[in-house]
């Protein structure tokens, strides 16, 4: 196959029926716009729950805006670099088309479960204990040797797998979703790859993906060689106009919250700077490799002077409108970022990232890495943030409890996913065990669905048999 061939082929013959007017990324779109996945987005939190304002961001508004700023992005690097064209690149790994690019934005998030990054969090911890508990079990019915047990965690852990966001993107997108006579969206391997931001399995890597699409998307990342641990260009483009979205959007949701308040004493509050410094010494960062936690106080100080400098200038300009200053100030952030973009050597590979004079712009990458966690220490660890997360995680356990056991849930699942597992356990080689499904199960839900189910099963709000699941 040549690298168009290869960028525009799918896992399964493609029906299109009448659609031959329309090219292959285009359908792409269509099926990741029209599925029932991209429309629940809209009731999944970003940072705020869903439905606590008309105003705040949620998932489905922020893949939008990452989608827009990615298409603007692909096209701005198309034209300073046009050896990224699909008609000039020799490998189809290294090639940027706006429209693949859009679409790797559009379902970058479908993985997300309820309640943003708490539910994710609570979702992993709960394969963990059951992997631990299943563990326990079988040294204990094996009569096995303590030396033994780090080979029956493997197993353990190779059955039940882990639960990470972007590993259920691709569960939805090339299992969950239905189309016709498939599994999955059948999108083609451009679009695949152009949504692999951690191109591992789950078994050397938290953030990998699960066996089942690993399978598939190791084998299209071997059939166009790519080196191992890289990315597609579109991928990395992807991922970085995600950041830039989250860093520059997240805080004027903070600041339209008055969670984030512009002025010196609260952004030189030396509480909030220490805060920012402790979340990026968490951070796995290359740019921050070698940061003394002095060095690290300095930068932050200095995009916050930035942030503040910014504010100020504009805010005369918007006739001190409060309102016009945020949106503006947002825009600043995002015209500067995608402004920056460009390509370097990466040793075998090559980079989408930072550029200045010719070389990867680390400082523009510790600048995004202060705002995002600017944002995240402001409006994630607020009180009342805190609180809804509290809930959440309380929600997402009960939910489980209700559904793990497969003998007495099984009147208060959909049928359809109980059809679904029956049928996926008639396969030679399963993708599920039970506890799998009811993790995909939930993790499937709006914040609104998970609460209404919750409501109905412990008894705070009855339903009503003509509501509709």
């Amino acid at each position: 196959m040549n690298i168009q061939e290869l960028r525009e082929h799918r896992q399964y013959p493609d029906n299109i029926g009448h659609e031959t007017n329309r090219a292959t990324f285009e359908r792409d779109y269509s099926r990741l716009i029209h599925s029932p996945t991209f429309r629940r987005l809209q009731g999944k939190s970003q940072v705020f729950g869903a439905g606590t304002g008309d105003y705040y961001r949620t998932r489905l508004t922020h893949s939008l805006e990452v989608a827009q700023i990615a298409r603007e992005a692909a096209r701005s690097l198309l034209r300073a670099y046009p050896a990224l064209s699909a008609e000039a690149a020799e490998h189809p790994g290294l090639i940027i088309d706006p429209e693949v690019v859009e679409c790797a934005a559009i379902s970058h998030d479908f993985g997300h479960p309820p309640f943003g990054h708490k539910g994710e969090e609570v979702l992993q911890h709960i394969l963990n204990n059951l992997i631990d508990e299943k563990v326990r079990e079988t040294m204990q019915n094996r009569n096995a040797a303590p030396e033994e047990e780090e080979a029956i965690r493997r197993e353990m852990r190779h059955k039940y797998e882990h639960f990470e966001g972007n590993a259920h993107n691709f569960r939805l997108m090339m299992f969950l979703e239905k189309r016709e006579n498939i599994d999955g969206l059948n999108l083609s391997d451009a679009v695949l790859l152009g949504t692999n931001k951690y191109p591992f399995p789950g078994t050397e890597n938290v953030k990998g993906l699960y066996r089942h699409e690993w399978q598939y998307i190791s084998h299209i990342r071997d059939l166009w060689g790519m080196p191992a641990g890289k990315k597609t260009f579109e991928a990395q483009l992807m991922d970085l106009c995600d950041d830039i979205a989250y860093s520059a959007h997240d805080l004027e949701d903070g600041i339209k919250a008055g969670k984030i308040e512009v002025h010196e004493h609260f952004l030189f509050d030396s509480h909030i700077q220490r805060l920012i410094v402790e979340k990026i010494l968490t951070l796995d960062d290359f740019f921050w490799e070698g940061w003394a936690l002095e060095g690290i106080r300095v930068k932050v100080e200095e995009v916050l002077t930035s942030f503040l400098n910014i504010w100020n200038a504009k805010m005369p300009i918007c006739d001190h409108d409060y309102s016009r200053t945020r949106r503006e100030v947002k825009a600043y952030w995002v015209s500067l970022f995608v402004g920056s973009l460009g390509v370097v050597e990466d040793g075998n590979w090559k980079k989408v990232t930072f550029v200045k004079e010719g070389r990867e712009d680390k400082d523009m990458l510790r600048t995004v890495s202060v705002l995002k966690s600017f944002a995240w220490v402001t409006m994630i660890r607020d009180l009342r943030v805190q609180r809804l997360q509290k809930r959440s995680a309380w929600i997402i356990k009960r939910l489980w409890d209700a559904f793990v056991d497969p003998v007495t849930s099984k009147s208060i699942i959909p049928g359809d996913w109980l059809r679904r597992f029956d049928r996926d356990q008639r396969r030679r080689d399963p993708i599920w065990t039970w506890e799998h499904m009811i993790i995909d199960y939930i993790a499937g839900m709006t914040d609104a669905y998970a609460e209404k189910i919750y409501n109905e099963l412990y008894g705070l709000k009855v339903g009503t048999i003509y509501d509709m699941d």
